[in-house]
């Protein structure tokens, strides 16, 4: 994949036009309470696949969005004293939790991992979803119900994010011996995007931010520039429907622009973005980045990784070193 987008020199200093609703914060504070007006009701359940001697392992359930049930696994570390420090850990487009085998490096490297599948996704959480009928959307989940914020995707799976680092708090009481003050928060693409979600809407109970090639940021400049990855589904919706159907499918998005929540984010961050990411344009990443904390009233601690070369799959391992890194500096290791 090619350069496609902005010089990095101009990127370094890029904001775009985000469109920013001016409920914005009641719409989500509407949204966290309605979701918690149901009790989380955690259950941790013995992993039944093959022995993990060197983890403890639990399959956990939680209430999400409307009371839905959320799937995700505890991992941890099975012979280190506690209390851990707890990565939560949000899953990109499509994807699920996977297995226990799959995730097993934050573990190793001394932390609680709570991995949170994302309903609909995910084989083990489905979308309960009454208010969006077959034939309202094209293709995946990115028009699912876009007619209004109240009835979007996102919404939903964006408040099962917030639950999820309720989840880690409420940890200790169900004796898991975690430290709750060393909650942070992780995921690449969409995973990203449920980063931000979680870290604006969660405040102080979030203590680091890990936001990976987030997806969802700079919506309208991702949708009119994106090649690939889950924006075109929006250019072949609004293709088959009206025009006047463009405004309110903007205007549903910007309730979900990343770059929206990065703004109220208020903890460390550490970014990455890939130059040559034709699924997330490296100018939505680094508007997101750019205006991330501006509006948390603090001076937010936050650097970029920039891989040059890199397509969607950004740095890899390599910055998966350079988050443990981070966090060694932070104190939450």
């Amino acid at each position: 994949m090619p350069l496609t987008d902005l010089p990095l020199a101009e990127l370094r200093t890029y904001r775009g036009d985000v469109a920013e609703p001016a409920d914005f914060d009641t719409f989500w504070a509407d949204s966290l309470a309605l979701a918690r007006a149901h009790d989380l009701a955690v259950t941790l359940s013995p992993y039944e696949g093959p022995a993990l001697p060197a983890l403890q392992v639990h399959d956990v359930r939680f209430a999400g969005w409307a009371g839905d049930p959320i799937a995700a696994w505890l991992i941890r570390p099975a012979h280190l004293p506690g209390p851990l420090p707890v990565v939560v850990e949000f899953i990109g487009y499509s994807g699920g939790r996977g297995l226990p085998v799959d995730r097993t490096t934050w573990a190793a490297a001394g932390f609680a991992h709570l991995v949170v599948d994302t309903r609909g996704m995910g084989q083990d959480t489905p979308d309960p979803d009454p208010n969006a009928p077959a034939g309202q959307w094209f293709g995946g989940f990115m028009t699912k119900g876009i007619t209004d914020p109240a009835t979007y995707f996102y919404r939903r799976a964006y408040v099962d994010c917030a639950r999820a680092v309720d989840v880690a708090h409420a940890l200790p009481a169900l004796g898991i011996d975690v430290d709750t003050r060393r909650v942070v928060v992780r995921g690449g693409s969409q995973g990203g995007a449920f980063t931000l979600a979680a870290a604006g809407l969660s405040g102080d109970r979030v203590a680091a931010a890990l936001v990976d090639v987030p997806f969802l940021c700079h919506v309208r400049r991702a949708v009119d520039t994106a090649p690939d990855g889950p924006f075109p589904e929006v250019v072949q919706y609004l293709r088959r429907h009206s025009p006047e159907a463009v405004e309110q499918t903007f205007t549903t998005l910007s309730y979900v622009d990343g770059a929206n929540f990065a703004a109220r984010a208020s903890v460390p961050a550490l970014f990455s973005v890939a130059l040559m990411d034709p699924v997330c344009p490296p100018s939505t990443v680094f508007a997101t980045y750019n205006r991330y904390g501006e509006r948390s009233g603090r001076d937010v601690a936050k650097d970029i990784d920039v891989w040059e070369f890199a397509d969607h799959g950004g740095g890899l391992g390599f910055q998966v070193q350079r988050q443990l890194r981070f966090l060694e500096r932070l104190g939450l290791r």
